[in-house]
């Protein structure tokens, strides 16, 4: 009885100690999170408040408060310059490679996780060492396979990258698929339905929640690439916002406003989706990561 005592004695020191050490962990990623979010809003708050300032108080002090509010810095940036065109073109490359990338993982997603065949081991390794690999180290063959194409300085070479980078994506489909029932597919094929139109009438849109976060995360690497731009996209037609922002930046001590400026319109379109999705996003990472 006393030895058994000592045992139970043992296991609540045990839980005790390994519930305080949870709590000590999760109060030091809260307070790590809420630092970090402090500096981000932080930081957004004065870009905002240096985007609606005059020169005199920029040259005063870039964190005060402006004593008189301007928007022409926000003129200058829409109506002077290319941004328009360059907003258009970052438009174009995000919605054309999100919506490529997604359709396209998707269905090979749903391949590897619904059929057997040679090599279907092998194709998922391939999938997590494009994840492992870095972009820098595949520029050069990248770089040289477009100019053969004919595809370098043009906004279909970049739209081809974004769409191929499906590594991430299928992986997490893949994931989501498997825990679907088979149920629901043979019950479709026996009303005559086909392969893909079972996909796309069923599996796909059951995917919605994973749909949205994995398309708002494509779109946000997207919207805000510089590296692929910078490499391939050298004609001033193809310019994106990264690079319309790094023109400015170039002359910083000239467009201290337009910087700013530029940078509020560039961050617009991602608060909005964030917002207007954030409740699919949760959704998404559950089913993405508590089923798989």
């Amino acid at each position: 009885m006393r030895v058994k005592k000592l045992q139970e004695s043992d296991r609540r020191g045990g839980k005790e100690v390994l519930s305080r050490q949870g709590k000590i962990f999760r109060w030091t990623i809260s307070i790590l999170l809420i630092i970090y979010t402090s500096i981000a809003i932080f930081v957004t708050v004065v870009t905002l408040m240096d985007s609606v300032k005059t020169r005199s108080d920029l040259l005063k002090s870039f964190i005060a408060i402006p004593t008189s509010i301007t928007f022409e810095a926000y003129k200058k940036v829409l109506f002077e310059n290319d941004f328009i065109r360059y907003f258009g073109n970052s438009l174009i490359l995000t919605v054309g490679g999100t919506v490529g990338c997604i359709i396209l993982s998707a269905m090979m997603a749903y391949g590897i996780a619904r059929y057997e065949f040679k090599g279907k081991n092998l194709l998922s390794s391939y999938l997590l060492l494009g994840m492992m690999v870095p972009v820098q180290v595949t520029i050069l063959p990248v770089f040289l396979m477009l100019k053969k194409m004919g595809l370098l300085n043009k906004l279909a070479g970049v739209l081809f990258l974004y769409i191929a980078g499906i590594s991430m994506s299928c992986i997490v489909f893949q994931k989501f698929f498997k825990t679907l029932p088979r149920e629901l597919e043979e019950s479709a094929r026996m009303d005559g339905c086909h392969d893909v139109k079972v996909f796309f009438r069923i599996i796909f849109p059951i995917a919605k929640p994973v749909i949205v976060t994995m398309a708002l995360i494509k779109a946000i690497g997207c919207w805000n690439d510089f590296y692929m731009p910078m490499i391939l996209l050298g004609n001033k037609n193809t310019t994106t916002l990264t690079l319309g922002i790094y023109r400015y930046v170039g002359q910083f001590t000239r467009y201290m406003s337009e910087t700013m400026a530029a940078v509020i319109i560039t961050l617009i379109p991602i608060v909005i989706l964030y917002f207007a999705f954030s409740t699919q996003i949760m959704e998404g990472m559950t089913s993405g990561a508590v089923k798989g």
